[in-house]
């Protein structure tokens, strides 16, 4: 009998359009022999729809026309089984599901906000847990928790978009102190999404408006300028940890843009019938060539940050290499990474297709393992 996985995408959130390329490209390399795949689109409205012309990737260029082909469904439990259920009066279940598999990217969906709500149902599900998942979207919080745990990060500050209106002269003083270049974040968004590198002061209030357009909470960093960017990687849970190779990634800017990871010319080959590669699109290295010490330190710290902000499942660890002092700091965890990193597996010899049967085997374990966990107490 064949494994139900859903297969959840989409969602209110500015990588919507990269969590549909990260989703269409693996459900176009699952198994089909072992599961059975339900497709389940949240779209920008936060509404969920199944069916299986969803597999496409060509339906979300005109999904307001073609959506009424789809059926709009909530996600339900009745006696210890998961359904796709249909709304109105004359309710009716679509699909059954075994597992959901989340691949989603950004806030309102990757934070802990979905794995939230699939706890509650009560569904098992792939990946990191809320803790995890929420400390692993906010890099204020990630990099307190790193810090606390003697992980090596670049220097930095973090403040409100109130508190800039408030304090910006106390503000730019001690982004003065970390010194220029620095590099100005929304504090939770991924895939570069409102990054700007700024060289002097002068371009700093630029910046700290832009990334207000996107959060409240803003984080300015360190910018290393002689810059080696690398990420590994990680599979696994608090047990154990797997490795990929690990790779050098190749800008065309100060940092990896958003074009570099999803506009670049190799996104346009296409990737499986998807008519896009998505992070698999990105000019790299593999392996990264920072020789054997710093090698050995990335996988190291890799898997330290792995077990310090409580992640599972899969994710990528990415790095920043300071050739001039060759050192190495983390940047950031992608909990849900673009294409789910498959690209970083297959050098070492774990194709795709194996890659999501482990990632799904892996969740099915660390559900029965917590199902047998005392969750309640009877009391009269």
């Amino acid at each position: 009998m064949k494994i139900k996985v859903g297969v959840i995408f989409g969602g209110s959130t500015v990588e919507h359009e990269i969590s549909i390329i990260s989703a269409v490209q693996a459900m176009g390399y699952m198994d089909q022999d072992k599961y059975e795949i339900i497709p389940i689109y949240v779209d920008k409205n936060k509404d969920w729809y199944t069916g299986k012309m969803l597999m496409d990737l060509e339906i979300y260029k005109d999904f307001n026309h073609l959506k009424r082909y789809a059926k709009q469904v909530v996600l339900v439990k009745k006696e210890d089984q998961f359904y796709l259920q249909t709304l109105g009066f004359w309710k009716r279940n679509i699909a059954e599901l075994d597992i959901a598999f989340p691949i989603v990217h950004g806030n309102n969906a990757e934070d802990g906000t979905l794995a939230g709500y699939l706890d509650t149902v009560g569904i098992p599900y792939v990946g990191s847990h809320v803790l995890g998942a929420a400390m692993g979207q906010d890099k204020v919080i990630m990099k307190q928790v790193m810090k606390a745990c003697n992980l090596p990060i670049v220097d930095y500050t973090w403040f409100y978009d109130t508190e800039y209106q408030q304090f910006e002269k106390d503000i730019k003083k001690d982004i003065k102190k970390i010194g220029y270049p620095v590099i100005v974040k929304p504090a939770t968004l991924g895939s570069s999404v409102g990054i700007v590198y700024v060289k002097d002061e002068d371009k700093i209030d630029e910046a700290i408006m832009e990334a207000t357009k996107y959060d409240n909470k803003i984080v300015v960093e360190k910018a290393i300028t002689d810059l080696i960017e690398v990420n590994c990687s990680v599979l696994g849970n608090y047990e154990y940890q797997e490795l990929s190779a690990i790779e050098e990634v190749m800008g065309t800017d100060e940092f990896l843009t958003y074009t570099d990871k999803y506009i670049g010319s190799g996104a346009k080959k296409g990737f499986k019938g998807t008519g896009s590669k998505g992070m698999a699109a990105t000019d790299r290295v593999i392996p990264a060539r920072i020789g054997d010490d710093l090698t050995k330190q990335v996988q190291e710290i890799s898997k330290a940050t792995f077990k310090a902000l409580n992640l599972s499942g899969l994710c990528r660890i990415d790095f920043l290499v300071d050739k001039k002092k060759n050192k190495v700091y983390v940047n950031e965890p992608n909990t849900i990474p673009g294409s789910l990193s498959f690209y970083l597996w297959e050098p070492i010899g774990k194709k795709y297709p194996t890659l999501l049967d482990d990632m799904i085997t892996l969740a099915i374990k660390d559900y029965k393992s917590r199902s047998r966990k005392v969750r309640t107490f009877d009391t009269n």
